[in-house]
């Protein structure tokens, strides 16, 4: 059998709802907040009057209306600042950060300022708030002082013998300070919805577009600090280890040529050691090469492919058409794209030839793309998903804002193309 205590009808907790509002804080910072606010908005209101009267009667001059204007800025972004600190103590509204730049007092700021549509939004609250400030006080105090003023009037009666009316006073009364709080939290909510839709500083589309501004910043001093790395262990790989890697590889050629008196077994070992050397040295050089190539750096895109077609296992045929060089984020993301398409085409497409073709041309909206084009004669079928060397290609350009595409039908032939954008 279930003993469950039923929960109370919306209906049965209607009336704990109505008187609980008497007591509760949010009613009373409601009230604080509107009679504050018509103490900021009937000053600020008639400030701004006064200065726009002001500008008006002189505008045979230009130095009153101009200095008019000047204050009438000021006294907006005042009265701005006032209100978001009024409301965030009385309605706990949160406020995005506004990253506008500051405002100069001279005239190419004014007339940014006069044309962005934050100025005008927060400079008609103020002008609302001049009236409903005011007018929603008077409303709430209102209620709150007669409301009591009426449930007293029985008191009155008793002298002269209490009526009808006097209850109908009394009944009035009690009605209207029940009513009282939720009148008072009504318009201070509806303070805050004209707050938050005029005062916030920038809109949500622009909160975006900074944002998105901000990440690519970001993303660029990230790409910018690894280029920056990866010529910094290139540096230290070719000044360090593969110097001493040279000079281990030497000493153990000459002991090899000149000492012909030792045992086959160390002679062997020698031989050994002098071959994996080599064979050391010239994996640390392809590492060094791959991190970052030193011709990239001192002679451009043109060159550094250069070298890496003369390197490739399988015929390359080059052409790069540049009027000039690229930002050298650019040229390292082109440099390695293809650089590794080619290990690729090597490695896994059975290809006989392959054809490499780097054109900076000019796109309908006036920038500058390095288009790449990497083309080969294999088996094809080549898919991102079964490995990370082609989804690393696309990241790669992907991170400078570039596109990406990859065509490789059963058979083939395959081929790469990619646009990175390039500052004009």
């Amino acid at each position: 059998m279930d003993i469950s205590v039923p929960q109370a009808l919306p209906w049965r907790r209607a009336p704990r709802v109505i008187v609980a509002g008497l007591w509760d804080g949010r009613t009373w910072l409601a009230l604080v907040h509107l009679v504050t606010g018509s103490v900021v908005g009937t000053f600020g209101g008639i400030v701004i009057g006064v200065l726009f009267a002001t500008g008006a009667a002189g505008l045979i001059t230009l130095v009153i209306p101009a200095a008019a204007l000047a204050a009438i800025l000021f006294t907006s972004a005042a009265l701005t600042a006032v209100q978001r600190s009024r409301h965030t103590a009385f309605l706990g509204t949160r406020w995005p950060e506004d990253q506008s730049p500051p405002v100069e007092f001279t005239w190419r700021s004014m007339l940014g300022v006069l044309r962005t549509v934050k100025t005008w939004r927060q400079f008609s609250y103020h002008v609302i708030a001049g009236v409903y400030g005011g007018f929603a006080a008077m409303i709430a105090l209102t209620g709150w002082t007669i409301a009591p003023a009426m449930m007293a009037a029985p008191l009155f009666g008793l002298q002269s013998g209490l009526e009808i009316r006097h209850w109908a006073f009394l009944l009035g009364g009690l009605i209207l300070l029940l009513a009282a709080p939720w009148i008072t939290r009504g318009l201070s909510e509806l303070d805050g919805l004209i707050a938050r839709q005029l005062l916030v500083g920038t809109t949500r589309a622009q909160q975006l577009e900074l944002r998105v501004t901000d990440l690519t910043f970001s993303r660029d001093s990230t790409v910018d600090a690894a280029d920056a790395e990866r010529r910094r262990i290139e540096r230290d790989l070719h000044d360090g280890a593969q110097q001493r890697l040279t000079s281990l590889a030497m000493n153990l050629g000459i002991a090899r040529a000149t000492l012909n008196d030792l045992p086959d077994d160390a002679k062997r070992a020698l031989a050994d050691a002098h071959e994996e050397s080599k064979q050391v040295l010239t994996d640390l050089r392809d590492l060094v090469r791959g991190l970052h190539p030193a011709v990239l750096e001192d002679r451009g895109l043109d060159a550094a492919l250069s070298a890496v077609a003369a390197r490739s296992p399988i015929p390359v045929r080059l052409k790069v058409d540049m009027r000039r060089r690229v930002a050298r984020d650019i040229e390292a993301v082109a440099y390695f794209v293809i650089s590794e398409a080619l290990t690729n085409t090597a490695r896994h497409s059975g290809a006989e030839h392959a054809a490499v073709e780097v054109v900076l041309a000019e796109d309908v909206e006036r920038r500058d793309l390095l288009c790449l084009r990497v083309v080969d004669d294999g088996r094809g079928g080549a898919d991102p998903e079964s490995g990370t060397g082609l989804r690393g290609l696309a990241d790669r350009v992907r991170s400078v804002d570039g596109t990406f595409t990859l065509t490789s039908p059963l058979g083939g032939p395959t081929t790469i193309e990619a646009e990175l954008p390039c500052a004009s």
